[in-house]
């Protein structure tokens, strides 16, 4: 043990004058690495959603009362039961079950890539949504709230966080706040502006080769929850746009 102390102390020694060796030779300090150099994992590129489950909560509207699993108080049910689509098209509120706590559920493709090395942008073709996660320090912008809210991104590597650990590689973690109130299902299940998503994206290589995008989603609502919401959205990747078809938000 006491041959390991010194070793480990000359070591540090060592690497100390290094340091300020490489310092009095005028060396400029490495800038830190960008969240995109960063990224464990690659999200970007065209993904098709799979729906194999909640389909007749995903690929059809709901009858009206129609709130199964999810989480509500009475308060989240008496809302609920106020759903009107045809008000809600008069008002121009046709996107909102396409907020940031339900959008990833709607059916359709998703395009990722980076709008700088700090930002990773995911456009949906349902809806015609786009949304920025910020890395880092991130100063939400003035202004009413929107239906996608102001996302704080960040990357959980393999073995850190979550409990159990990121999967293979290593997962994105994005927290979202600052959104107008919407629905989490079409049928007008609401959430509030108090609502925070957070969610986990993970990327999976099967062995036939295909690639998967699973993305869990945490919805916290104090208005209209008792507890959390949670659901696992499942998309594959497609080798190009093929099928990417822009549609409007709809509200029945």
């Amino acid at each position: 043990m006491k041959y390991r102390f010194l070793f480990v102390t000359k070591f540090i020694v060592v690497l100390a004058s290094a340091n300020v060796f490489g310092q009095q030779r005028g060396e400029a300090p490495q800038p830190p690495q960008t969240p995109r150099a960063m990224a464990p994992i690659d999200l970007t590129g065209y993904w098709v959603s799979i729906v194999t489950e909640d389909w007749r909560f995903r690929m059809v509207t709901p009858p009206k009362g129609d709130f199964a699993s999810v989480p509500l108080n009475p308060e989240g049910i008496r809302v609920g039961n106020q759903w009107d689509p045809a008000k809600d098209e008069a008002a121009g509120e046709q996107c909102k079950s396409y907020g940031a706590p339900a959008i990833m559920r709607v059916p359709g493709r998703v395009h990722i890539t980076w709008e700088s090395d700090a930002i990773l942008k995911v456009e949906m073709d349902a809806g015609q949504q786009t949304r920025l996660f910020h890395f880092g320090e991130f100063q939400p912008p003035a202004g009413p709230r929107t239906w996608q809210g102001n996302s704080v991104a960040s990357w959980e590597m393999a073995g850190a966080g979550r409990g159990r650990g990121a999967a293979a590689g290593g997962s994105l973690k994005v927290v979202t706040t600052g959104m107008r109130a919407g629905y989490l299902r079409k049928n007008g299940v609401p959430y509030s502006e108090k609502a925070v998503v957070t969610e986990y994206y993970d990327r999976t290589i099967e062995p036939n080769g295909d690639t998967w995008l699973v993305v869990t989603t945490v919805v916290n609502d104090p208005t209209y929850l008792n507890q959390e919401f949670i659901t696992s959205t499942h998309f594959r990747k497609q080798a190009d746009a093929a099928g990417w078809n822009p549609q409007p938000c709809s509200a029945r």
